[in-house]
């Protein structure tokens, strides 16, 4: 049976350094007239019992969000997976689901394909899969998973892929949906974002309308 949405806390992942934007917290640009976070957590509002932000920076800017503000464990900005530990540690829930500030055509109906990835009991994490390659920024694990996180974290871990190989792993098809995954580096991707983007697109009912 997979999870219900009172069984998920839900985190996004806000806490880079942003160095291809020039060091500007991406969370908080404007995209459409409202900051790229704001995507974020109205997707994962959809599918999740509560949600919280991970960020290392302008914490009290990201708690007017209303919800709990969550940095890493440390102040050496090491990563998303450090970000997960932290919403692992952090959350009372049985599951996790993390995606990052800077993907704005992320929906909930779309990332319920995770959530039904636990219908097999077996399953420890559910990552998206484009059809080519993984993208683990949007993910969901047991919470259970966060002792052997944290033990690779200590080990000076850093890369996602070799700590996923420990676990029983679910790739998720979003073959059909690859522009979900468009994520904003640099103020060119973002200002092309905004010209190829149309009105009315972009909801957490799963619809995506490009011009491309």
């Amino acid at each position: 049976m997979k999870p219900e949405s009172s069984q998920i806390t839900g985190c996004v992942l806000a806490g880079g350094r942003a160095r291809r934007m020039g060091g500007r917290d991406k969370g908080l640009l404007l995209f459409r007239g409202r900051p790229l976070v704001s995507y974020a957590l109205e997707a994962l509002k959809t599918v999740t019992g509560r949600v919280i932000i991970n960020a290392n920076r302008n914490l009290d800017r990201y708690a007017e969000f209303g919800c709990p503000v969550v940095p890493d464990a440390t102040g050496s900005f090491d990563g998303p997976l450090a970000g997960l530990s932290s919403a692992l540690n952090w959350a009372e829930s049985e599951f996790v689901l993390t995606v990052p500030c800077d993907s704005p055509l992320v929906t909930g109906i779309l990332l319920s394909r995770l959530v039904d990835e636990f219908r097999d009991p077996d399953i420890e994490i559910a990552v998206a899969d484009d059809g080519e390659r993984l993208h683990p920024v949007f993910l969901l694990a047991r919470r259970s998973v966060a002792t052997s996180l944290d033990r690779y974290l200590r080990r000076g871990g850093r890369k996602i892929d070799p700590w996923l190989r420990e676990h029983r792993l679910a790739r998720t098809d979003f073959s059909d949906v690859p522009e979900l995954f468009y994520n904003v580096n640099t103020p060119e991707e973002l200002k092309s974002l905004e010209e190829d983007y149309q009105v009315g697109s972009g909801h957490a009912d799963g619809t995506n309308e490009f011009g491309r």
